[in-house]
């Protein structure tokens, strides 16, 4: 009988002790309730480009490309665009409202600095922007010597040149890069989008 109160009282203590469970803290899956979650990383922007004021506009200069101090007061703004075979060079003019000689005269001279490679003719496209017109074109080939003294002082071969004509109130603006064509090649949606991004209204 004392054998069956002893075992009994047994039973009792080891039931006892496993429903206390552990007490020495919580449980790996549960979570400090002291502390917080980490914030989410903010997304990253559409584009960190610098904001350039043109008379009368802004645009934004793509992020990898460098601003410089206009070299001639015909320039509005100048920009380094980097590549391995060698640098471009953007140019930015403003000749005043309505100034300039208009978008065909342009592009026709712009085509005429190069001795255009037969094998890839000229492109030209047009698109809308915010409150503009743009009206572009592409040349690849040799880079002839400038007659202005702004430019080559020697002919350029495998060159490539991209000119805008951006027309909006105040304007137009005009935006021209040149270098060697693999430098050229590789920042050509940045150009399109440099030219999208110009917002008449603003600026200097």
């Amino acid at each position: 009988m004392i054998r069956a109160f002893l075992t009994s009282l047994l039973s009792i203590v080891l039931l006892a002790a496993c429903a206390g469970g552990d007490s020495t803290g919580a449980s790996p899956s549960t979570a400090d309730p002291g502390e917080e979650a980490a914030p989410a990383p903010a997304p990253p922007t559409a584009s960190d480009g610098t904001v350039i004021a043109l008379p009368g506009a802004t645009f934004e200069l793509p992020s990898a490309w460098q601003q410089e101090a206009p070299s001639s007061s015909m320039r509005a703004a100048q920009a380094q665009i980097p590549g391995d075979d060698g640098n471009g060079q953007l140019t930015v003019f403003f000749f005043g409202a309505g100034g300039g000689g208009g978008v065909e005269a342009n592009l026709q001279r712009w085509i005429g600095q190069v001795e255009v490679d037969p094998a890839n003719p000229p492109i030209r496209e047009t698109f809308s922007g915010a409150g503009t017109n743009v009206s572009w074109v592409e040349a690849r080939g040799t880079l002839k010597p400038s007659t202005m003294g702004t430019g080559p002082t020697s002919p350029q071969p495998n060159s490539m040149l991209l000119g805008a004509v951006v027309e909006g109130n105040g304007g137009p603006w005009y935006f021209k890069a040149t270098g060697p064509a693999t430098t050229l090649d590789a920042h050509k949606d940045a150009f399109l989008a440099m030219l999208g991004s110009v917002r008449p209204g603003g600026g200097a």
